[in-house]
């Protein structure tokens, strides 16, 4: 990766993950927003808003953390030696992967369960999904960079 990919990468991932953060704060620790919010959403699916609630801030805070991994490995890739099974792609991939479909599921939620949708969360999915597009277009050209790499040797 060139020094601007491995910025944008690790600015984006950053960003993502601490925006993010205060969403998992705010489902895991039940403020009342967020309550009222999964009560509202959890009526149209017949599900226990409590439930609903606590397993997306788990998701999102699986997220927040793959996110923050992927900021440092940009960081230090070359420094950090990944066990066997894991590789930087991997990693990458399964982040921004993961983010951008429970932000996308974020944007059905806010449409179709809610009376009125948020906006200002509807841009903030948004702009997860834009961000995690990015780095995963930027992800597959380093691997198949390194794939082309490992072939010639």
């Amino acid at each position: 990766m060139n020094k601007l990919e491995k910025t944008t990468v690790f600015t984006t991932s950053l960003l993502m993950g601490l925006i993010l953060s205060r969403f998992a704060i705010s489902k895991l620790t039940g403020w009342e927003i967020s309550v009222k919010a999964f009560i509202e959403m959890a009526e149209p699916l017949g599900i226990d808003p409590t439930f609903f609630r606590i397993s997306t801030g788990i998701l999102i805070a699986i997220i927040v953390m793959a996110y923050f991994t992927i900021a440092f490995l940009t960081l230090f890739t070359d420094k950090v030696r990944l066990p066997n099974n894991f590789s930087y792609f991997n990693i990458a991939f399964f982040a921004n992967t993961l983010g951008l479909l429970t932000m996308v599921g974020a944007l059905l939620a806010e449409f179709y369960l809610r009376v009125q949708p948020k906006w200002m969360l509807v841009y903030i999915a948004v702009g997860v999904i834009i961000f995690s597009a990015i780095n995963l277009f930027i992800v597959k050209n380093k691997s198949s960079f390194y794939k082309k790499r490992i072939m010639s040797a």
